[in-house]
């Protein structure tokens, strides 16, 4: 079987990073320097590849806080010496963006299949999504040569795997977008939950030269067995942040795509607008 994803006409170079808005990370560093570290190999400990997954959205300013408030109860994820790490991801969908219809339309029993680099190391996976209709998330995923992901490319394992974990076939796949942001990942002290911070979103479809940033916002997830109890949720509601999903491919979609529809996200748009302080957004 030899088979790819159809690619663009040029391969991704992983050099081509998040150009960082300096101004965020002069003043979160100082904290996140304060925190303890935990390396990814005690991190394996919280996977977490079942799960619960809350969404809040919040502006960059609001991140120095929240910060300073977990000190005392979590530990911050430091990869050769980094806090806040450069990732990219590569998001695969149909020709007519099945995948992005069914998650604007609010069905579950959703996938989300993309590639995702760990920039700095070179270590890349391919992973399958799944959001049930009870609201958990399920991940599965297999390492690539970070060569594929430059390449767009899927061997036969990488094939094979997408059938077996999916409803969807290699072959009906697009990549449809990729992303760079930085991510800062939290783990509490008692190792129950996972908090990851993402912040100097950019988006482009794949193997375009430019993309788009949405400056100013900040997407926080925690991810949980549903059974602990979570100080970092008590630290939002001290802002009064409320959950809000809204997936970076969505998000990405929405920016780059003019051709896809947007109008459910309308509410969502119209608080990431206010939160930025912009009309980057539009609803289509």
């Amino acid at each position: 079987m030899e088979g790819y994803i159809p690619r663009s006409n040029s391969s991704i170079p992983l050099n081509n990073t998040v150009k960082e808005t300096k101004d965020v990370f002069q003043v979160i560093n100082p904290v996140l320097n304060a925190f303890d570290p935990i390396s990814l190999e005690e991190m394996d400990k919280v996977k977490l590849m079942n799960r619960i997954d809350t969404k809040f959205l919040i502006s960059q300013e609001q991140l120095p806080y929240l910060l300073k408030r977990a000190l005392g109860q979590y530990r911050v994820v430091e990869i050769d010496g980094l806090r806040a790490c450069p990732y990219s991801s590569i998001y695969f969908d149909t020709e007519d963006f099945y995948m992005y219809t069914v998650h604007h339309n609010g069905k579950l029993n959703r996938y989300k299949i993309r590639m995702r680099s760990y920039i700095n190391s070179g270590i890349s996976f391919l992973e399958v999504k799944r959001k049930s209709n009870k609201g958990r998330t399920s991940k599965k995923r297999i390492k690539i040569d970070v060569r594929n992901f430059q390449g767009v490319f899927l061997n036969e394992e990488e094939q094979i795997f997408i059938q077996e974990k999916s409803p969807f076939s290699y072959v009906d796949l697009r990549p449809s977008l990729q992303n760079f942001f930085n991510r800062i990942t939290l783990v509490d002290k008692d190792e129950t939950e996972r908090v990851t911070i993402d912040v100097n979103l950019q988006f482009r479809p794949v193997g375009a030269e430019s993309y788009n940033g949405v400056n100013g916002l900040v997407i926080i997830e925690m991810k949980q067995d549903g059974a602990a109890k979570s100080h970092f949720r008590e630290y939002l509601n001290e802002l009064s942040v409320l959950p809000i999903g809204m997936s970076k491919y969505c998000l990405g979609m929405i920016l780059t795509n003019p051709a896809v529809k947007s109008n459910r996200f309308k509410k969502k748009i119209r608080y990431i607008n206010k939160l930025t302080n912009s009309d980057l957004l539009a609803v289509r």
